[in-house]
């Protein structure tokens, strides 16, 4: 089984929000392949089914984000899932460009507070899938900025990129890690 991790905050106020893509990739994924999102387990907002032939288990933690691993780290030990292999994370990166895709085997958590709690608890070496959300103007908080909502345009761009997100994990539950990296890292 993998488990596939959003990353986001519970809260209705959050929705639409830069820090939320996470929580919209995993509403895609359910969409694409008719997975209900029905169940509480592990502090989250769960479904399972299957995708491109696999078993997994979409993830929404509703901890808020600061506190993603608590969540991810639980279902991790239940199920009794190897990391490197079995999970993917999918989250808003304020590094790329909006709607930039980068899908990493490992790596730091890179200054994003649900990653850091993620890596703390499980090491590096887990797939992320990190979608731009635009880089941060000089005059805002990193805070305000990645819980502010897209300006029309750039949800435009967004839109796409969540398509595009979801896409990039069935890639690589039915290819692979390098497969997909080689597809959407450059676009």
């Amino acid at each position: 089984m993998h488990l596939i991790a959003g990353l986001g905050n519970p809260e209705d106020r959050y929705d639409g929000t830069r820090h939320n893509t996470g929580f919209e990739v995993i509403d895609r994924l359910a969409r694409m392949y008719d997975i209900p999102m029905d169940f509480m387990k592990h502090k989250s907002v769960c479904g399972k089914g299957v995708i491109e032939g696999e078993k997994i288990m979409l993830m929404k933690p509703v901890t808020y984000m600061n506190r993603s691993g608590e969540a991810i780290s639980d279902a991790i030990d239940f199920y009794k899932l190897f990391p490197s292999s079995e999970l993917i994370v999918v989250y808003d990166d304020v590094d790329l460009p909006v709607g930039k895709i980068r899908i990493r085997e490992s790596g730091s958590a890179g200054g994003h507070n649900g990653m850091k709690d993620i890596v703390e608890r499980l090491g590096e070496k887990f797939v992320r899938v990190r979608v731009g959300v635009g880089e941060k103007p000089a005059e805002w908080d990193l805070a305000d900025w990645v819980l502010s909502r897209f300006g029309e345009e750039d949800e435009k761009i967004m839109k796409d990129a969540r398509i595009k997100a979801a896409e990039a994990v069935s890639d690589i539950l039915s290819h692979d890690v390098e497969y997909a990296m080689s597809h959407y890292n450059g676009s």
